[in-house]
């Protein structure tokens, strides 16, 4: 390999243990907090301001952004789509959540959860939660999908073979190594010319 892709190699092995150690996805879940945070009536509810058509947390630390999971932890409970949304319409996703928190009664993981799966998958979403409603199935836990320990390694793994292959892939259109090097490949400037074929 050259220097260039032992560089990249190691900046991805980097990158990859700084996002892992700045979740908390590693350590034990305790399910009977969880539980016990969701099964008892939230006092100070989230609120709505009709004035500014916005709800706020009444108290910041426990329903505010700071009390739930990161964009990483949405990427590992529901995949990109969510973690899309947070990044560029983070002022919709917090009132979603928001709303949620004040309309079900819930914790903020719980809700992020909830949303973050809705994001991710409306209408299975909401038949989860007919399902739970009118048939009495099961409450499908969202605060803690996808987070075992053995899952949160195969996904992580799973994302950096496709961030390679993806990041071999361009690089090696560029270079030249998938079509021909004589200048007649698609990224200099032949992109209608099909005489690469």
């Amino acid at each position: 390999m050259t220097a260039f892709n032992n560089g990249f190699v190691r900046n991805l092995v980097s990158l990859v243990l700084v996002l892992l150690g700045h979740t908390s996805a590693f350590q034990v879940n305790n399910r009977k907090a969880v539980t016990s945070a969701s099964a008892t009536a939230l006092s100070m509810a989230p609120r709505f301001d009709s004035a500014s058509q916005s709800w706020y947390p009444s108290d910041p630390e426990k329903e505010g952004p700071a009390a739930g999971y990161g964009i990483i932890g949405s990427l590992y409970r529901a995949g990109p789509v969510p973690v899309i949304q947070r990044v560029f319409n983070p002022d919709k996703y917090e009132q979603a959540v928001l709303k949620y928190m004040a309309q079900e009664g819930v914790n903020r993981v719980e809700a992020q959860g909830n949303m973050d799966a809705y994001l991710e998958n409306p209408q299975d979403w909401a038949y989860q939660k007919m399902c739970e409603k009118n048939k009495g199935a099961p409450k499908k836990d969202y605060a803690n999908a996808n987070m075992d320990p053995k899952q949160i390694i195969l996904s992580t793994l799973w994302a950096g073979v496709v961030v390679v292959f993806f990041y071999d892939l361009v690089t090696g259109v560029a270079e030249g190594r998938y079509g021909k090097a004589d200048g007649t490949d698609l990224l200099h400037g032949n992109l209608w010319n099909f005489s690469f074929l």
